[in-house]
């Protein structure tokens, strides 16, 4: 088996800028990219700076989003078109993120 990414989750986080706080090794959590959405830069700025409201793409895709048997962390990962960095989001249910990690990038982390 391969070894997943990991990641640093914060539960009810109100900005971006929560999600980059200094955090043990070991809080991290092995996830999974369940899909990916794309947004325009307003809307990506509009999402990061206000992590609170309740979200039509988090609605969708709401339904992916679990902690396996295993511990895994199954994820939607938002971004902004033309970029690489992005939120790990795990709603838990929620039509906002409820647990949500900074991911710097997404490369091999598929």
């Amino acid at each position: 088996m391969n070894k997943l990414p990991t990641a640093f989750f914060v539960k009810y986080p109100f900005r971006i800028e929560d999600l980059m706080r200094p955090h043990l090794p070991k809080q991290r959590k092995p996830y999974k990219i369940e899909q990916e959405i794309e947004l325009g830069k307003i809307d990506y700025e509009n999402f990061i700076t206000d992590l609170c409201v309740d979200r039509w793409f988090i609605e969708k895709y709401m339904q992916l989003c679990r902690i396996d048997n295993d511990g895994v962390w199954h994820c939607i990962y938002v971004m902004q078109k033309r970029r690489t960095d992005g939120v790990l989001v795990m709603s838990e249910g929620e039509v906002f993120p409820k647990w949500a990690a900074y991911l710097p990038s997404k490369e091999g982390n598929r």
